[in-house]
Parts: C-alpha cells; sequence; structure tokens
C-alpha cells in the first residue's frame, strides 16, 4: 500500500533521521532568467518523473514486503507497505534529487553509486537488503532503462577478464588496497572467506579455525603430505596445516600485499623449511601434489577460464591426489542471466570476478579432467554470520580506518558491500560449499 505524499514539519517527523541538503535546483533558480529558467524547468520535471517511476516501483516492492518502508524527500514523506508488528519501518532519507534518476537510469548500479555519494541513506541497510534479496522476482524490474546500458557495461567487464596480465590487475585492485585495513576488518589469522561457526557462541576466530581444520580433516592430510594451496590469502591456511599436521605446503598469491604480509608470517612462525611461499598464477603451476586446497579463489578465475582452472587442479595432483575447493555459490537457475550482467560487485569491488554456480563446476569437471566429485557441503547462512562479525568490527575501528586514509565515499563503498553481501548469504540468494574432488586412484575414506 502506497499513501500519497503528505508535507510535513520537521516536528512531525522528528523519528526520522535527517540531514539538510542544498537543493540544488532552487538555489539555481532564484538566478535563472531565459534559456538557464527553461533548462532549469526541464530538470524539474524531468525529475519529477523519475521520482514518480522510482515511487511506484517502491509501491511494487511494498506489496511482497512484510514491513514499512517510509521515504522522506525534504517535507515530503511517502509510506509503502503495512506496519509490522514490533519492528519500526524501515526509513530511507533522500538527500539529493539525482537520487531519483540515478535509480531510475541506472537500476542497481545506479541506486550503488547514489549511495556512495551519499544521495540517500536508510536506518538499516542490511534490513534493506533482506527485504529485497526475499522478493527477486520483484526487484529485478528495478533495472528498467538500466537494461540499455547492459551492453556497455558487460564490454567493460570484458576488458577486466583474468588473462595472466588481467588477474594480476584484478587481484591486486582489491587485495592490495592496504594489510593494514583488512586487519582492521578480519579475525587475527587475518582470513578472508567463510568461517564455520558451531554455535551462536563462537567467534569469529574459531569459525575460521574450524573452516580450516574441517578442510584438512576432509582430505585426511597428514605429515607425509606435500600440499599445494592456489589461493595463499594472509596465510591462514598454509600456517594452520603445517602447524597441526605437520604437512609441507607450497602456496601461491599473485598480491603482492598478500605476499609480503604472509613472507613475514611465515618467517615468524619459523615454518620456512615446511611452507614454500611463490608468486606465480595457477597456469604456471608445475608439478604434482598429494592435496590440493583453494579457498574462494575461483570467484577470481572468470567463467570463460573455468575449464582451464580445473584442467590444470587435475595436472597438478597425483594419480591418488584428492582436492578441496571452497567456492561462493550462485543458483544454477540464476547462472545465465547472470553471465549476461555486472552486478554491484563486479563493478566497484571485484574487477573481473565472477560467481560460478555448481552446475557450472560440474560441467567444467567432467569436460576436461578425471575428477570424481566426492564430497559437497553448502553452509552460506555462516558466511551471512561470518560478514556481520567483520562489518561489526569495520565500524568498531571506524576511526583506524579513516586514520588510513580512507575517504567517506570508500567507507560508504565497503558499507553497502557488507551489507549487500550478508542480506544474499542470509537469503539464500548465494551459497558457499566446500567441494571434495579425487582422481581416478584416490582411496578416501568416506566423509561424514
Amino acid at each position: 500500500m502506497v499513501q500519497k505524499m503528505s508535507c510535513v514539519s520537521p516536528s512531525q517527523t522528528d523519528s526520522v533521521h535527517h540531514s539538510a541538503s542544498v537543493d540544488a535546483l532552487g538555489l539555481c533558480s532564484l538566478n535563472a532568467t531565459g534559456l538557464e529558467a527553461a533548462h532549469q524547468s526541464a530538470e524539474r520535471v524531468g525529475g519529477s518523473l523519475f521520482r514518480n517511476q522510482v515511487l511506484r516501483y517502491l509501491g511494487k516492492i511494498s506489496q511482497q514486503c512484510s514491513s514499512q518502508w517510509l521515504v522522506r524527500d525534504g517535507a515530503s514523506v511517502w509510506h509503502f507497505g503495512q506496519p509490522a508488528l514490533e519492528q519500526m519501518p524501515l526509513q530511507i532519507t533522500v538527500r539529493h534529487p539525482r537520487f531519483y534518476r540515478r535509480l531510475a537510469l541506472g537500476g542497481s548500479l545506479g541506486a550503488a553509486q547514489s549511495y556512495i555519494d551519499g544521495d540517500w541513506d536508510v536506518t538499516d541497510l542490511c534490513r534493506l537488503f533482506i527485504d529485497l534479496a526475499r522478493h527477486l522476482d520483484v526487484t529485478s524490474h528495478l533495472e528498467g532503462f538500466a537494461t540499455i546500458a547492459r551492453p556497455w557495461r558487460t564490454t567493460v567487464n570484458w576488458f577486466r577478464r583474468n588473462n595472466r596480465l588481467g588477474s594480476r590487475r584484478n587481484i591486486s585492485a582489491h587485495y592490495d588496497l592496504s594489510n593494514e585495513f583488512f586487519a582492521q576488518m578480519l579475525d587475527p589469522s587475518m582470513t578472508y572467506s567463510s568461517g564455520i561457526f558451531s554455535n551462536e557462541h563462537t567467534s569469529l576466530a574459531d569459525a575460521q579455525f574450524e573452516k580450516y581444520d574441517r578442510i584438512c580433516r576432509k582430505l585426511r592430510i597428514g605429515p607425509e603430505d606435500h600440499v599445494l594451496e592456489i589461493g595463499t590469502g594472509w596465510g591462514g591456511f598454509a600456517l594452520h596445516a603445517a602447524r597441526k599436521y605437520g604437512c609441507r605446503v607450497t602456496t601461491t598469491t599473485i598480491s603482492a600485499q598478500q605476499y609480503q604480509y604472509a613472507n613475514s608470517r611465515i618467517r615468524e612462525a619459523g615454518l620456512e623449511g615446511q611452507i614454500s611461499l611463490i608468486s606465480q598464477d595457477y597456469r604456471d603451476l608445475i608439478g604434482q601434489y598429494d592435496k590440493l586446497v583453494s579457498i574462494e579463489m575461483i570467484e577470481a578465475v572468470g567463467h570463460q577460464y573455468l575449464d582451464r582452472y580445473f584442467a590444470k587442479c587435475s595436472q597438478l595432483l597425483k594419480p591418488q591426489g584428492v582436492m578441496c575447493l571452497q567456492a561462493i555459490t550462485l543458483p544454477d537457475h540464476r547462472f545465465q542471466s547472470y553471465l549476461r550482467s555486472v552486478d554491484f560487485i563486479q563493478r566497484y569491488i571485484f574487477p573481473g570476478g565472477c560467481l560460478p554456480s555448481l552446475g557450472a563446476i560440474a560441467g567444467a569437471v567432467s569436460r576436461v579432467t578425471d575428477l570424481r566429485w566426492l564430497h559437497c557441503e553448502d553452509f552460506g547462512t555462516h558466511y551471512a554470520t561470518t560478514l556481520n562479525h567483520w562489518r561489526k568490527n569495520f565500524w568498531e575501528r571506524i576511526d583506524q580506518v579513516r586514520a588510513l586514509g580512507f575517504d567517506r565515499q570508500f567507507i560508504r563503498t565497503w558499507e553497502y558491500y557488507l551489507c549487500y553481501c550478508l542480506a544474499g548469504f542470509a537469503e539464500r540468494q548465494i551459497g558457499v560449499a566446500q567441494l571434495v574432488l579425487a582422481r581416478p586412484q584416490a582411496r578416501l575414506e568416506p566423509i561424514l
């Protein structure tokens, strides 16, 4: 249900957080004459059209949502949906009139850029995304005119493809932001992937330990094994496996900052004799290993390189070798439409990123390898919990983040990113899974 616009005084809407912003159109119109006045008039008409389009869209969503949304633009307030028991309305404050145009013409990416620039705020961004994620059949209509820009967006994304040069550039764009920045958000092991939580009281550090240990247990890693890890991160898995299971680990990263950090940790732990840290693209790796581990690295491979990635993994395993892959995944029924689009993560966070589906992984494995699919465990809701911990750490240490030189736009981008992902996992629109794949001669005990 949508209630018609009503004009109210600030005292009538004290419950809505609002920070006054300059109305650029209003200020300019004071001195506009002739052609300038006509231009301002056209902008007002266009702004009204975009606003009405956005409000109609919000009305459609509100019919599906079980909560109430309140949109405030200056002295105007719109109410959407029905009040929910024991839940305050979700309050959106428009701080710049271009919000409507950006959302109407740019769709979800327009909304993201508009938020990053401070055009709008909301009392609970995670809750907003959860509402939207619950109703993808309706929210897909948000794209509207944005579909016109899709060929341009996909062309831009094509130039970010993950060949050897592109992979290093894309990895650097995200992971080389600053080791000090990631240290503010992550647990002491500097693990940037989903943990596995035993219960609601499990700490982030314990959840990351359990994730690493579960991979080692699934692969039956022992002192006699030489393990290859594709995607070192900041060294968390290599250190865990070498310390607890006594194995040798060769681990590779193409992030310069991660290499420096992991190298220091390995030396400090006195594990140079067990862990070999290298900086090589997975396509250039040689040799054969007993076990192979890759934790949330496949998202940086790219759909067009999946066959090559799995062919290389198979070649790097001994005939009795086994690998464990942890991957963020999309549902198969949405995978093809995802490949034809560019989302917020690809545009603003992980250039060149591409989430696979389990079907896409299975197809690549069957086409180019002799690997057998032994095990699959999905724990997507644990990623929502992980992200909630990261977001809490991020805001608790926001002064340190600012002291590192990260500005308001960066902070708003990361708040958007963390909430966007949290909602996707919480509503099962994306998942995370551990897969165990084995060469033909592997004789692994059942994984229980």
